[in-house]
């Protein structure tokens, strides 16, 4: 087996921004909240720990601190390195740091090892993100996502057509290219998870966001 530091002078820091961004992703603050309501939200409603499930289901006050919690996750798994390296190391380090812990929050928030490889779909958490990497580029972002929800009430198409403005909007704001590249990547991601919200989106039968209280 090779050694660690043949791998060369950043693998270290980038297998702690890999491992530290999968964990902090992996936390599942959806189930965890729905447990401290009395509720297993992987068998209620959409059966998604995400914030929007469990806003539907347990009412706002639970869905928004779920959506902050994840949020921020997010950007932390984005920043942490980012900060205690600061200016010390290279600029395009700094980047790709950020972007490793991207991904693997992204990646352990959809697929948690402590609620058995289920979770969401990331969308709040891979916000989070974007907003420590390219903050700008994200408001523009939750902009799109804001005015798509209000005109339809559908979260899912709110989320796809915002993951679709950040590339664009990125290419236009002329940011880092490995930002624009992975936010290529995470709008793919984005619309393979919601693969079956599309289906029911095309066939007329996706479900508006109705707010709902606890019962």
């Amino acid at each position: 087996m090779p050694r660690l530091d043949a791998l060369g002078p950043y693998a270290v820091p980038l297998l702690a921004a890999a491992l530290a961004g999968y964990f902090l992703g992996a936390i599942p603050f959806g189930y965890w909240v729905g447990r401290a309501n009395g509720v297993n939200i992987f068998e209620h409603g959409s059966c998604s720990p995400g914030a929007t499930n469990v806003r539907r289901v347990l009412g706002s006050g639970a869905g928004n601190t779920v959506f902050a919690l994840d949020v921020l996750k997010g950007a932390v798994a984005a920043g942490w390195l980012r900060l205690w390296f600061g200016p010390s190391r290279p600029g395009h380090l700094v980047e790709v740091l950020g972007v490793v812990g991207l991904v693997f929050a992204m990646l352990g928030h959809s697929f948690s090892c402590f609620t058995r490889f289920r979770g969401g779909k990331g969308v709040a958490t891979g916000a989070g993100a974007f907003l420590v990497l390219m903050p700008v580029v994200t408001l523009i972002g939750a902009a799109v996502w804001t005015l798509f929800f209000f005109a339809t009430r559908y979260v899912s198409l709110a989320s796809i057509a915002s993951a679709v403005t950040l590339p664009i909007a990125g290419l236009v704001l002329h940011t880092p290219r490995i930002y624009i590249v992975i936010a290529v990547a995470v709008f793919v991601f984005v619309v393979i998870r919601h693969r079956p919200n599309i289906a029911r989106l095309m066939a007329g039968t996706e479900h508006k966001f109705q707010r709902k209280a606890p019962s």
